[in-house]
């Protein structure tokens, strides 16, 4: 399904992370001719050029040939990248068709049946779930996507028949053919304020998922979320249909609703999805009103993905499934409780709406980890839930002044700097049997580490008392 016109000359993918390197070999296998570039020099990237080059590849790094990129048949765009990277710049001048690592996926796998999800929070421990239910009735299904697997790498090593799709903005931006047998949107609110001029256009990205939008498609959404109520009114108009009505099938889920389509019944305290009991709440491990969200939204969507979903038998695996699944690395991950102090890895809140969820959670007062690279947004929010558990604040890497300055005055806020065994130094000191160390850093890594997986295996093996 690889559109013939793109071998009429040279494929460019820009960046050579696992989705470009992904991209690039499954061109190469294609056939087609590839030129792959980054503007990293590290060994991580020489050792993928290295590999890529004794596949076929042209590969530039540390630098973009600008003229080769403008005069390719289609661009490859890792996610990462940002919109204004002089590559795709120089593309957009061009002419040139800028598609994601996602798209060329999706291309390689005309078949693919696929539950996509995306939002602001949640959409990776969702995604998990729905794989995890899709294997528990049997079904040969991957993780792919956002979540970590490229789905280019899947259509490299092992072709299956569902997929569960980690969508980010980025993504759907530049995937136009996206066409999901079910299509989840878990939360909003206003993040990559550093990526996106406002919250608006962020959620205009978040709209594309309804882009393909026909009489067959299955929709699930939060309920409890009003921006989610207005997300399709957002998506771009559809050639010869007026109304900006969905044409497909829309199911809701909520934890405060009981008409919605899947609920959480507070009072019997069980998840209740297309008027089954499926869970008691104390079977369900994963910690917070958010992650009992998360689950509604998986089984639903696994529910309305095929009527033979429904069956019975097909219930009680999802039931058995979802009192096996167990919390993600770095997603509230319990790390251990050391003389009475629990410590918990929640590197993956990188924005404020997530370290919000978190902090609403905690039934003890924590030690907040707060700072990294800033996002755009203000810290103010997290307060009043800080203060009704009696917790404070460690702020620290490059937005620790913002944290200070947006917090200080209503929470006790201790300002460090980007010495991150000095932070963990200093949280077991201030923390007492009862407390809380939480790593909630509500910013990207990238000032400190390589990303959130790294800064969650530091706060890991720090936590537990291991030096380097």
């Amino acid at each position: 399904m690889i559109p013939a016109d793109w071998r009429a000359g040279e494929v460019a993918v820009v960046g050579l992370a696992k989705s470009g390197k992904a991209a690039s070999r499954l061109l190469a296998r294609e056939g087609l001719r590839v030129y792959a570039s980054d503007s990293g020099t590290n060994a991580a990237v020489e050792k993928v050029a290295a590999e890529l080059r004794e596949a076929g590849v042209s590969v530039d790094v540390g630098n973009h040939d600008l003229e080769r990129i403008q005069a390719a048949t289609a661009l490859v765009v890792s996610p990462g990248v940002p919109p204004d990277a002089p590559p795709i710049k120089a593309a957009r001048e061009r002419s040139v068709p800028i598609i994601s690592e996602t798209e060329l996926g999706l291309l390689a796998m005309p078949d693919l049946r696929s539950i996509a999800v995306t939002g602001t929070n949640g959409k990776t421990t969702t995604t998990a779930l729905v794989g995890h239910l899709l294997r528990a009735i049997g079904l040969d299904a991957l993780d792919a996507g956002n979540i970590g697997t490229p789905l280019t790498q899947v259509a490299l090593d092992a072709p299956t028949t569902w997929v569960a799709l980690e969508l980010s903005s980025f993504q759907l931006h530049d995937t136009p053919s996206l066409k999901p047998t079910v299509g989840v949107v878990t939360n909003l609110a206003p993040d990559h304020l550093d990526r996106y001029a406002s919250a608006n256009e962020y959620y205009d990205d978040k709209a594309l998922i309804y882009r393909n939008d026909h009489a067959g498609s299955r929709w699930v959404w939060n309920a409890d979320d009003p921006e989610v109520m207005r997300l399709p009114t957002r998506r771009p108009p559809v050639e010869g249909q007026a109304s900006r009505s969905l044409l497909g099938e829309s199911w809701t889920f909520s934890i405060a609703n009981d008409l919605a389509s899947a609920f959480y019944d507070r009072a019997a305290n069980r998840l209740v999805v297309l008027d089954r009991p499926v869970l008691d709440r104390g079977d369900l491990s994963l910690l917070g009103d958010h992650n009992v969200a998360n689950a509604l939204a998986a089984v639903l969507a696994v529910m309305v993905a095929d009527p033979a979903h429904r069956s019975p038998d097909a219930i009680a695996a999802i039931t058995a499934g979802l009192k096996s699944f167990r919390a993600l690395e770095h997603r509230l991950e319990p790390v251990g409780e050391f003389k009475g102090v629990l410590w918990i890895n929640d590197s993956k809140a990188t924005n404020v709406s997530s370290t919000l969820v978190a902090v609403q959670g905690m039934t003890r007062p924590p030690i907040l980890l707060l700072g990294g690279r800033h996002k755009g947004e203000p810290y103010t929010a997290l307060a009043p839930h800080i203060q009704r558990v009696g917790g404070q604040v460690i702020a620290f890497g490059e937005s620790a002044e913002l944290v200070e300055h947006d917090l200080s005055a209503l929470v006790p806020v201790e300002r460090m700097g980007s010495d991150f065994e000095a932070v963990m130094a200093r949280a077991r000191e201030l923390a007492k049997p009862g407390d809380v160390v939480l790593l909630s850093p509500a910013c990207s890594s990238f000032d400190m580490f390589d990303n959130y997986g790294h800064r969650g295996a530091e706060f890991r093996r720090l936590a537990r008392g291991k030096t380097a």
